[in-house]
């Protein structure tokens, strides 16, 4: 049951636009461990850049 609450918090997360942070912690461990991991705010910032455009010249309308 704890599985399936977690997934429906993701997917709630996802819906609203707040990536999971702590899966993407278990993602730089196991398949990047050489790598440092961003810091919450850096991810966070990283997110919203990748998806509203930011510094990547992202346009609106």
């Amino acid at each position: 049951m704890s599985g399936f609450l977690r997934l429906l918090r993701q997917t709630a997360r996802l819906m609203v636009g707040m990536p999971d942070y702590d899966a993407y912690l278990r993602h730089m461990l196991t398949h990047h461990p050489d790598q440092p991991a961003m810091d919450r705010t850096q991810f966070f910032r990283d997110r919203q850049e990748a998806r509203y455009g930011g510094k990547n010249g992202g346009k609106c309308c």
